[in-house]
């Protein structure tokens, strides 16, 4: 092959895992929005040089804006060289890109080139990347024989069973973690912002296309959306119509399992209360306020008791059969208790419950 050589991600795709580095040139926003699985980003104009160059092109002219934004690129470039490439070999394949025309990741890929390296630009840039994506979530889940949802109201122990059959080698879609979110008006994580909703497609892409279609999928019942972000409709409409197994865990348990995945509250109550507020038009002032003096007097498992009763468990039995159409039919699954042990049984008896359903 020629270098360099300036392809479309649909050539490129089959051997994405034999670059060495996948170089994302857009400044640092752009980047932080979504990128390619496993890009570093080493832009060639950053947020700030971004705007003075669009600002001198729209203002004073296309040449003008051009000189500068030459000087900014070929300053850039040199610092990424000093501090990124030259230890590198002469066989270091590098993959570029940036956001659509290819005037940034050009100006790149033809000084790598005039080095000697055998640098490879990507045709259309991101915005065909974004092309490829939205297309294979519309297509994929439908390529999937056999997906079975984790039914069960919260605190059941769904996304630690998920957890564990990903451990055990199973195909699992856990929605919640690639959207950094619970899924309620308490699930946002404390470590951890979500992400945009073009990464978490892109996340949800790059599992999606590593599976077997021929090979069972578990994900947990969700609504359409994780906190801000939707579900693709592809996908949303799979499991929806998909076989369910119902996840059982008494009231005690599910108490303690939510108390210890909601530790920051515990030890926050005014951000709770802050959250409760949320459900004041549902459930009124008297009955917010009343849990929210539980938070203060530190009586965590009486409150979390009470929303899940008078709260979560309601909804969640309206919501499941609206939504799910074989939820009825839904084979049970009992966790004595919330032992390691308990889930590691749990995960072993569920794949063989649908190994022996699953035509395959």
């Amino acid at each position: 092959m020629k270098y360099p050589a300036i392809l479309p991600f649909g050539e490129i795709l089959p051997s994405l895992n034999a670059f060495d580095a996948i170089i994302d040139v857009r400044s640092p926003s752009e980047f932080a929005e979504d990128h390619l699985p496993g890009a570093i980003n080493l832009p060639v104009l950053n947020d700030e040089e971004r705007v003075r160059v669009g600002t001198l092109y729209k203002q004073t002219s296309a040449f003008e804006a051009k000189k500068l934004g030459a000087a900014l690129i070929a300053a850039n470039i040199a610092r990424h060289i000093e501090e990124h490439f030259l230890g590198h070999a002469q066989n270091w394949k590098p993959l570029v890109y940036c956001w659509r025309g290819g005037n940034r990741s050009g100006a790149m890929v033809h000084i790598l080139a005039r080095i000697g390296w055998p640098v490879t630009q990507l045709d259309g840039g991101y915005k065909q990347y974004r092309r490829h994506v939205n297309a294979e979530l519309a297509e994929l889940p439908a390529k999937f024989d056999f997906i079975n949802v984790l039914c069960g109201p919260t605190g059941s122990g769904k996304s630690r069973l998920l957890q564990v059959l990903d451990r055990q080698g199973a195909q699992v879609i856990d929605l919640e973690h690639l959207a950094a979110h619970r899924g309620s008006v308490l699930g946002g994580l404390p470590e951890a912002d979500q992400p945009s909703q073009k990464a978490f497609e892109s996340g949800l892409w790059q599992q999606l296309r590593h599976f077997d279609p021929a090979l069972p999928v578990f994900v947990e019942s969700e609504s359409k959306k994780v906190g801000r972000l939707r579900v693709p409709d592809a996908l949303m409409e799979k499991m929806r119509a998909a076989d369910c197994t119902a996840v059982q865990l008494d009231t005690r348990h599910r108490v303690q399992l939510l108390i210890d995945d909601y530790g920051h509250f515990v030890s926050d109550p005014e951000q709770l209360n802050l959250q409760l507020s949320h459900l004041t038009q549902l459930h009124g002032r008297e009955k917010i306020h009343h849990w929210q003096q539980l938070a203060l007097a530190g009586r965590m498992a009486e409150l979390v008791e009470e929303l899940l009763l008078q709260h979560y468990d309601p909804a969640y039995q309206q919501s499941i059969k609206r939504n799910f159409s074989r939820y009825e039919q839904a084979a049970p699954l009992v966790l004595n208790d919330i032992s390691g042990q308990a889930f590691e049984q749990a995960a072993r008896a569920l794949c063989a419950i649908v190994g022996n359903k699953n035509p395959l």
